[in-house]
């Protein structure tokens, strides 16, 4: 008579690593949805404050930049797996992150698929940096997925900065955030927009303002959900559940401030987590 087959107990599973990415601190949007799929994970996020924002450099020098802090920040964690929670740069330095590193990278980019299927009105605007709308990884999104809609790219300057500066508890008035979001709502003939991808971490920060400035009600599309989804995907089923997940915050410049965290990930950040910054690549 065979024995039933043996499993490793939960508590001898090893917890994967996983860095979450970004210019900033847009990509906590990302974390939190991250986190609530994967307890028994081991949470590094690194914001390269320092840089920001990536929006309108010049894409060579983008590339370089990613890639050097990339280095120094894989070096010293040693990640099982690397969210980009930044569509700036995933429409960018996606392949060349792969072809240098043996380890999955998840990236965010414009969710147009998702927006023109569910779009009833065939409206759909995409809010993003300019960076992301100059893209031609956009622009292949929209050939491939957009399926009949007529798809509004509104690439935002100011947008990312001003989500930052309210998290910050900065002043931001409605005129300003309304005045980067307008673009978004058409109306062509009938028809009107019914649906905004959020493509820019950062904007998710800020939704409620959005929400309440709109001029009428969209469905606003939030990657993050998909991106823990596909995560989960690669790195296997939940092993064991640890709660809060684990984090540790790294930046460039200066380090993160620990009340900001708290209001953006919904719970005070404990001690050791906010730890010494990546510097900066030559």
């Amino acid at each position: 008579m065979s024995s039933a087959p043996s499993h490793p107990p939960a508590s001898a599973l090893r917890a994967p690593t996983i860095l979450v990415f970004d210019s900033g601190l847009g990509g906590l949007s990302v974390f939190r949805e991250l986190a609530r799929t994967r307890p028994d994970a081991r949470f590094v996020y690194a914001a390269d404050d320092a840089g920001f924002p990536y929006g309108g450099r010049e894409e060579g020098a983008l590339v370089a930049r990613v890639l050097g802090v990339m280095d120094a920040l894989i070096a010293r964690i040693g990640p099982d797996a690397v969210v980009i929670a930044c569509n700036t740069a995933s429409t960018l330095v996606l392949p060349a992150l792969r072809a240098r590193y043996p380890i999955p990278f998840v990236g965010t980019v414009p969710a147009i698929k998702p927006a023109c299927e569910g779009s009833l009105s065939r409206q759909v605007s995409v809010l993003a940096t300019p960076g992301t709308v100059h893209r031609d990884y956009t622009q292949a999104l929209i050939r491939d997925f957009a399926g009949g809609c007529a798809v509004n790219l509104v690439g935002s300057a100011r947008l990312a900065a001003l989500a930052e500066a309210a998290m910050r508890g900065e002043e931001v008035a409605d005129e300003e955030i309304a005045a980067e979001s307008a673009p978004a709502f058409l109306r062509e003939g009938r028809a009107r927009t019914d649906t905004i991808v959020l493509a820019c971490t950062h904007y998710p920060l800020i939704l409620d303002r959005l929400e309440r400035l709109a001029p009428w009600p969209v469905r606003w599309i939030d990657p993050a959900a998909a991106i823990a989804r596909r995560l989960s995907s690669l790195i296997g089923p939940v092993a064991f559940a640890a709660s809060p997940a684990p984090l540790r915050l790294f930046s460039t410049g200066a380090p993160l401030d620990a009340a900001l965290v708290e209001r953006i990930v919904g719970r005070p950040a404990r001690a050791g987590e906010l730890v010494p910054a990546v510097p900066e690549p030559a």
